[in-house]
């Protein structure tokens, strides 16, 4: 039985190009160039590529970027749009739980909850930090975005979600947040691209910056900075707070 990340993103390559969640990519690609102080020598992969906006971009900033995602249809639509750009990027199916990269590049990139958070157990979230660990080199470095914990226990997910609703993409419903286990329950209701309607229950894990901090310390980073994840503005200036949705995590080895 399919999960519904798995079910979410068949045939959903151009309506998730529309989503509103991925609008910031230029920004995002600016961050990410500071953070590795522009040195196109530096390989990169994009964990959860999706349709391969991040990888694209910086491919064409002039980097070497893989891209591993689960989805075929994500990859195809990634695969289209780099052609279409006349880049040459690898992007490979593989599931962010077992990766068989081991020391080859130089940062890792995981966007846009790209697989870490939306497992159905912890352990499963964890193994996919292990393996963006094990990719990376002595001295590598790992940015990734995840959800915040501390924003549902003061805000409503519902409320945030609605706002950021437009008309054709994704919506949710009937949402809840359990603060045992720090997981949001919800249905989305989604349109794909062959106009198929699907209602999918998702669960999402949202992480409190200590519990990031110490399951990166238990794959020996050494330098571990969380800041707030704003769309398309990522900036060490911006302290984590209540009012993020998302975390900014930014680890070294």
């Amino acid at each position: 039985m399919k999960q519904w990340y798995e079910e979410l993103f068949e045939n959903y390559g151009m309506k998730y190009d529309n989503e509103c969640f991925t609008q910031g990519t230029i920004g995002e690609c600016d961050f990410i160039e500071k953070e590795i102080g522009y040195d196109k020598r530096l390989t990169i992969l994009d964990i959860g590529c999706g349709t391969g906006r991040h990888a694209i971009e910086l491919t064409k900033r002039g980097y070497t970027v893989v891209g591993v995602d689960l989805s075929d249809s994500q990859l195809e639509r990634a695969r289209q749009k780099a052609s279409m750009e006349n880049l040459h990027i690898h992007f490979h199916k593989h599931d962010a739980r077992n990766l068989p990269f081991l020391h080859e590049f130089d940062v890792v990139i995981m966007l846009c909850e790209g697989g870490f958070s939306l497992m159905e157990t912890d352990e499963m979230n964890y193994q996919i930090l292990q393996n963006a660990s094990n990719a990376l080199k002595q001295k590598g470095k790992l940015i990734f975005t995840t959800l915040n914990a501390l924003f549902p226990l003061f805000h409503s997910v519902k409320d945030f979600l609605d706002s950021n609703t437009i008309e054709g993409n994704s919506r949710s419903d009937s949402i809840s947040f359990d603060l045992m286990t720090f997981r949001e329950q919800n249905e989305i209701h989604v349109e794909d691209d062959l106009g198929n309607k699907k209602k999918l229950h998702c669960n999402e894990r949202y992480y409190s910056p200590s519990e990031i901090t110490w399951l990166l310390k238990t794959l020996d980073f050494n330098t571990i900075d969380i800041f707030g994840g704003r769309l398309g503005a990522f900036s060490r200036n911006d302290d984590l707070s209540t009012e993020d949705f998302e975390m900014l995590v930014i680890a070294e080895k």
